[in-house]
């Protein structure tokens, strides 16, 4: 059973042509790639946050198997659905679901279940996919869709998906998929994004949640973003680098009304 895009040809192109040519614009080609852990990535139209994003995974290698954490903006389904489909389609072709590691994963968790309708309309997920294809057109993806904001239950995930990367012995990237402020101006955004962002680099799950949860943060994917950097720290991780963090009164040029992206790499 093939998932069929639902946002094709409005957040991003909806034809193959059209799409390799964003592809190569959007990422950058010639730098050095380094491996990384996890990627977070944002999930807006491509025409506003289409770079920011390009950029994370333009400083990556993307390996065989990405699991990718989205935010289930619907509220519908399982509150940590691991995707049923067997492939997700794209205008560049299909893109298969790793159902080794969806076994593994489901067999052993607490709290993920497999569910194909949670992020059958996502577009959180959606959006990751043609970069995946981009960079690695062999690599498979786990899409995860989470709609809960309970922070044990968020980090026990990450636990899970660590002791799964762990059980495969390398080789696979998390991309937590989240836009930053929504709706406010520019400056604004800014000033309330900064200790969130300032928890992401210090790789630390529990400041980030208690910065976005205290300080109003309307950072939509932050269950996402919580749960990657709990597993990348249960794994290993030592370091985080920002990428970029930008908004979309720079494409629009309405500063008074803007929803803020960040591309940020964990190794």
């Amino acid at each position: 059973m093939v998932r069929e895009p639902a946002v094709a040809g409005t957040f991003y192109p909806g034809d193959r042509r059209s799409l390799q040519d964003e592809m190569a614009r959007l990422i950058p080609s010639g730098g050095q790639r380094i491996p990384a852990l996890g990627l977070i990535s944002p999930h807006a139209g491509y025409v506003y946050s289409g770079g920011c994003a390009g950029k994370g995974y333009g400083r990556i290698d993307v390996p065989d198997a990405v699991i990718v954490l989205g935010v289930n903006h619907r509220g519908t389904g399982h509150p940590f659905a691991v995707d049923g489909h067997d492939a997700w389609r794209t205008p560049l072709g299909e893109c298969l679901v790793d159902s080794g590691l969806r076994e593994q994963l489901t067999a052993a968790s607490r709290i993920f279940a497999v569910d194909g309708t949670a992020g059958r309309s996502e577009h959180s997920v959606e959006v990751q996919v043609p970069f995946i294809q981009a960079v690695n057109p062999q690599a498979k993806i786990l899409p995860i869709t989470l709609s809960s904001m309970d922070f044990e239950d968020l980090i026990l995930g990450g636990k899970e998906i660590a002791q799964l990367m762990e059980k495969r012995g390398g080789g696979v990237l998390m991309v937590a998929s989240t836009d930053m402020s929504h709706y406010v101006g520019a400056q604004t955004a800014e000033r309330m994004d900064r200790p969130a962002i300032d928890k992401i680099l210090d790789l630390d799950p529990l400041g980030l949640y208690e910065a976005v949860v205290g300080g109003h943060i309307s950072m939509c994917g932050v269950s996402p973003t919580v749960m990657m950097l709990a597993a990348a720290v249960e794994a290993g991780a030592s370091d985080a680098e920002l990428i970029e963090y930008t908004h979309s009164g720079k494409v629009s040029g309405d500063v008074h009304q803007v929803v803020a992206y960040l591309s940020a790499v964990v190794f």
